[in-house]
């Protein structure tokens, strides 16, 4: 069993991952994860396989004949597992343009490799304008500086509330 890495787009509809799901199974593989939105009408995510070498183009094919989808596939020859301490990163503020720049901008200055990132903007309630939350992992050196982080992510404005932790489990 090799790892494929599977990223999929299209018009959302439901069935969508139990057919991906079924495509999997149909070519002997075993799913290993996976991660699906609805953003803006259409459903995009991706999935780990672990999947007979020898089924990944005819899965891939399978996958790309799917009403609608678009798919996209990586074999990866090796999978990695994460040996670095893990902390998790909780930001909330009042959204504006750039955010997102400026603050993944801030981890890459701190050489912090980001594993996931997830965010979204919701209304506040009683402000009457929308409130930025994400939520980021990230895999930390040795010689982390917690604090740090935290100060200059919060020096991005004086709104943002910003929680750093160690992942736990």
């Amino acid at each position: 069993m090799q790892p494929l890495v599977i990223t999929v787009m299209g018009k959302d509809k439901p069935g969508l991952v139990d057919a991906l799901a079924k495509c999997v199974y149909q070519h002997g593989g075993n799913w290993q994860g996976s991660s699906f939105a609805h953003m803006a009408g259409m459903f995009t995510g991706f999935v780990e396989a672990h999947v007979p070498q020898e089924q990944h183009d005819a899965l891939v094919s399978a996958l790309n004949d799917l009403d609608g989808l678009t798919v996209q596939s990586v074999s990866v020859a090796e999978a990695t597992t994460a040996s670095e301490q893990q902390y998790d990163v909780e930001i909330m503020g009042n959204d504006k343009p750039g955010i997102v720049r400026e603050l993944t901008g801030i981890l890459h200055q701190f050489n912090l490799n980001i594993l996931t990132f997830e965010s979204r903007c919701e209304s506040a309630p009683n402000w009457g304008s929308l409130m930025f939350k994400a939520h980021a992992r990230i895999a930390v050196p040795e010689s982390f500086d917690e604090g740090a982080l935290k100060d200059a992510l919060e020096l991005q404005a004086n709104d943002l509330v910003v929680d750093i932790h160690p992942r736990q489990g």
